[in-house]
């Protein structure tokens, strides 16, 4: 597949089917955020994979909204990857506090976007989860008090028939300004 034709498929899913994902397309997507650039190469990540039927029911439950409103789908999810920030290098940290930069959230966001085109090549969906109760899942999966989740991305299959949508995005002309604001 092309790039600009993954980027187009790629998208957040929300519909999972009960297809379990196999190991080796799991493991790819998992090769390729471990690639991702990062800060100085910091790499200040730890993959969490949860993939254990009880502790995904009980992470569900963690990601839903106030009210109970959204991430529903989180339910039906075969796989959860939870990335955990880790403390960057020395130069990474000294580069972020003088830049006023949080590089450990980029480098997370780009090891996600890894893991998402990845999946989206091999024919799986995700969806990144920024809504969750920290706290709770930082006890379900034993991570220390003093770690940090980044994000939680979802992976699996959509259903048959699950659409791909339209993306609306901003115009180019609203976004993009040439050797000035």
């Amino acid at each position: 597949m092309n790039f600009e034709a993954l980027i187009q498929q790629r998208q957040s899913v929300r519909k999972y089917s009960a297809k379990p994902v196999e190991k080796e397309k799991l493991m790819k997507c998992i090769e390729a955020a471990r690639l991702a650039p990062s800060a100085s190469n910091a790499q200040p990540w730890t993959f969490i994979v949860v993939d254990d039927t009880q502790l995904l029911s009980l992470i569900a439950k963690e990601t839903r909204g106030p009210l109970g409103t959204f991430n529903n789908f989180v339910a039906s999810v075969p796989v959860l990857l939870v990335m955990v920030l880790e403390k960057p290098t020395l130069l990474s940290e000294m580069g972020g506090r003088l830049k006023k930069k949080e590089y450990p959230l980029i480098d997370i966001g780009i090891a996600a976007e890894h893991f998402c085109l990845q999946a989206a090549e091999l024919g799986l969906g995700t969806c990144m989860i920024g809504w969750f109760n920290e706290k709770d899942i930082l006890s379900l999966l034993k991570i220390p008090d003093d770690k940090t989740i980044g994000l939680i991305v979802s992976l699996g299959y959509a259903p048959d028939g699950y659409p791909l949508r339209k993306k609306a995005r901003k115009s180019l002309v609203s976004i993009l300004r040439w050797n000035a604001y």
